[in-house]
């Protein structure tokens, strides 16, 4: 996949500290905010004591989740708009804005300080005295849901809140039940933290005039924050001006607009002043929702050749003390989606079960739960392989969806386009994986323990809640376009690639072009932000059917200059011209020669139907184990994906690289721990929270494989969550092997250093 790195026009900015993130952001006159945090996982409020905290120098006001509860503010709905298992309708609890009369987390909102300064505002929050009469507590998802676990809500009985099924129960029994083998596995998706470079802030200001409140936020996009705004204070949009301008870092974990922010927006309205609040690090680690957090069962049923009949799941999801908006739906609808994974599977039934419990609530994270189907069916593959004595890559081969058989109907999607078996061989042949026998011997000679695995894998990408993704491209008077989109970026790289996808439809010079995302002084326009690895797709696919229609309005007035009829004309290269003649005319100059106009009569708003895709890949990692520390080397990685067209490869190297390293963090180092005696979080900080680093990670191996998608004008597939949704399994599978002949088949993650010395120890007692 290496290409010759051209640069990206946002890097000069952002390198040079000119970035314009949340917290670089003032107002004259604004206040500063800071939080009080419960340091209690279950409790009643029995009494909030604010009078020294407003006696402190500086402070302006004291706000508590009465005050939260006056306003009338409200839950924003998840984003599940469909029924359960027989029937069930997703119970959402509420949540104030500010905790009111109960805590339910460590970390939730107790109260707000505002004062004239971040200091005055933190230093009086620690001057507020509040009494708390402790309640039974429940961190884990299974003993949420146990008989007699302590109850968060008495109108959620057994703290279930969703249970959900999708498949056919009673074909994939029948296939079970006439296998010839069928293979178990439970595993554990542990909880994680997102732990993007910025904290969550915001700044928020209101015009008591108009009745608009006006906030600057970290965000995916615009249309994310509104949706949450919108039913949180039960106003149009047309009331909110969210600016997400520059964001460091986003991860899913962006896509929500928190409770901070509203009660922030309410001190500002109550205030008559804009209100700043910049949260730290360890507010990030308590109260930013986390990721994953779901023990995974599944069952593959196999015939007599070791083709796969069946598939079966059993989820049990731990959604937090709350419900974040996405996190429902890509627990529940996104893994039924892709459940066969890139496999021929013919019949297949899930179900998953969300638990509502006192720990932070959980969202979407990289990958949005397709890693954890990755994840379950290529360790199931693996298994499978070793209980019947097959070859793991034969035994996927046998299996995989051919190429031809694309658009593929499986028992609950339509997969657009793909060649898995195509990516498996490129991936084996890249990897040397014929050559691993005598890789292993030497890392033998050395006292070194050595394994590789393999991952295959198809996701869903793009999609949206809306049935259509518009963009509009608008020329200025030097004749320069910008671009109006809802993206919502976040190091991705939309203001390179956007401008030169409008450039290459155009012939012009994408330097000529400027990019403004979800930016609320904009064309009002439908459709979605960054999520779901739909940005390219999306937004570049609308942008693209937008920068046609400008070519097809311009038809018209290059005839009118060049005084010939426009069936006459062609385009090509920015240029339009005469068939069968020299004569022509740039785009460029029609656009400078109609640049009094207002509107220009080029300025276009074009739209595409909200699209899908589902890219893949086939991934393989190596590892080297040292088995008198535990610890694991990643010593080689080589992933071939299926990304449909490529724009950009320098950015699409980009994404796969984070994507994959994130992935390695959650198999090797990352985890969120709860104490099941306390409640409370015992990885609070990055020095108990492991990250990973740069020096810990090889060379990736990038190779594409491209199966252009057909729904949507560039051929594009989703690209941003590949790269974990892949390392996950891979490395997963390329660790469990090095260990197998010490005889340990399993090993929950993460793979941590103590955790593999401890299970070789125990084998080796064995």
């Amino acid at each position: 996949m290496s290409r010759r790195f051209e640069g990206r026009r946002e890097d000069a900015r952002l390198l040079t500290g000119q970035g314009r993130f949340t917290a670089d952001w003032n107002l004259p006159g604004q206040l500063h905010a800071h939080f009080l945090r419960s340091d209690r996982a279950h409790a009643e409020i029995v009494s909030i004591d604010a009078a020294a905290a407003l006696a402190s120098p500086g402070v302006v006001a004291v706000l508590t989740g009465a005050d939260t509860a006056a306003a009338g503010l409200k839950t924003p709905p998840p984003l599940v708009r469909y029924p359960g298992r027989g029937g069930m309708r997703i119970k959402v609890p509420h949540r104030d804005a500010l905790a009111n009369r109960r805590v339910r987390f460590v970390g939730q909102e107790v109260a707000l300080v505002v004062a004239e300064s971040a200091h005055a505002a933190q230093d009086a929050a620690e001057r507020i005295g509040v009494e708390y009469r402790d309640l039974p507590h429940v961190v884990d998802a299974e003993e949420a849901l146990a008989p007699g676990a302590p109850q968060l809500y008495p109108d959620i009985p057994g703290n279930l809140c969703f249970d959900y099924e999708y498949g056919d129960e009673g074909a994939t029994d029948a296939a079970f039940g006439g296998a010839a083998h069928v293979t178990r596995l439970a595993l554990d998706s542990q909880r994680l933290v997102g732990n993007p470079m910025e904290p969550k802030a915001c700044l928020a200001a209101y015009d008591a005039a108009s009745g608009i409140y006006d906030l600057h936020v970290s965000s995916q996009g615009m249309t994310l924050s509104l949706g949450c705004l919108t039913g949180a204070f039960g106003l149009p949009e047309e009331r909110f001006r969210v600016r997400p301008i520059d964001v460091g870092g986003a991860f899913g974990i962006r896509s929500d607009a928190y409770p901070e922010y509203f009660a922030v927006m309410l001190a500002a309205k109550q205030l008559g002043r804009p209100v700043k609040w910049v949260g730290s690090r360890a507010e990030t680690m308590l109260s930013d929702y986390h990721g994953r957090g779901a023990k995974l069962a599944g069952e593959l049923a196999l015939d007599r050749d070791g083709r796969f009949l069946a598939i079966r799941f059993q989820w049990f999801v731990n959604a937090g003390a709350y419900l974040s908006q996405p996190g429902p739906l890509i627990n529940t609808l996104t893994p039924g989606i892709h459940a066969v994974n890139a496999y021929r599977i013919p019949a297949v039934y899930g179900r998953h079960r969300l638990a509502l419990s006192n720990t932070t609530p959980t969202t979407a994270y990289r990958g949005a739960a397709r890693p954890n189907v990755a994840y379950i069916v290529e360790r199931l593959v693996d298994e499978a392989a070793r209980e019947t004595g097959m070859d793991r890559v034969e035994l996927r081969r046998r299996n995989l969806i051919p190429k031809e058989a694309f658009p593929y109907q499986t028992p609950t999607a339509t997969y657009d386009s793909g060649d898995p078996p195509g990516e498996l061989e490129e991936a084996i042949g890249r990897s040397q994986w014929d050559s691993f026998d005598t890789r292993r011997k030497r890392s033998a000679a050395r006292g070194k323990l050595r394994g590789i695995g393999c991952a295959v894998f198809i996701e869903p990408s793009g999609a949206g809640g809306l049935p259509k993704e518009e963009a509009a491209i608008r020329f200025g008077d030097s004749g320069n376009a910008t671009l109006y989109v809802l993206s919502g970026p976040s190091g991705q790289g939309h203001e390179t690639v956007f401008p030169e996808i409008v450039a290459a439809e155009l012939g012009i010079d994408a330097e000529k072009i400027t990019l403004r995302a979800s930016d609320p002084g904009g064309p009002a326009l439908a459709g979605e932000g960054t999520i779901g690895s739909r940005s390219v797709m999306a937004h570049g696919g609308a942008l693209a059917a937008s920068a046609r229609e400008v070519v097809r309005k311009g038809l018209d007035l290059a005839a009118k200059e060049l005084e010939v009829a426009a069936r006459d004309l062609e385009f090509s290269g920015g240029r339009y011209r005469v068939r069968g003649t020299d004569v022509a005319i740039a785009f460029e100059e029609i656009v400078r020669r109609y640049s009094g106009a207002s509107p220009h009569p080029l300025d276009t708003l074009g739209s595409i139907p909200t699209p899908r895709s589902f890219p893949g890949g086939a991934h393989v990692a190596e590892v080297e184990i040292d088995p008198e520390t535990g610890e694991i080397d990643v010593v080689r990685y080589v992933a071939v994906d299926d990304c449909g067209r490529i724009i950009n490869h320098a950015l699409l190297e980009g994404q796969l690289h984070g994507g994959i390293v994130q992935g390695i963090g959650q198999v090797l180092a990352e985890h969120c721990v709860y104490d099941r005696a306390s409640g409370q979080l015992l990885t609070g900080s990055f020095m108990d929270y492991a990250m990973p680093r740069a020096d810990e990670q090889p060379m990736f191996e990038l190779f594409d494989h491209s199966v252009p998608s057909p729904g949507n004008p560039l051929g594009a597939k989703g690209a941003g969550e590949a790269g974990t949704t892949g390392a996950v399994p891979a490395l997963a599978n390329a660790v469990i092997d090095a260990l197998r002949p010490l005889g340990i088949h399993h090993l929950d993650l993460p793979c941590t250093p103590a955790r593999v010395w401890a299970a070789i120890t125990s084998s080796e007692r064995k």
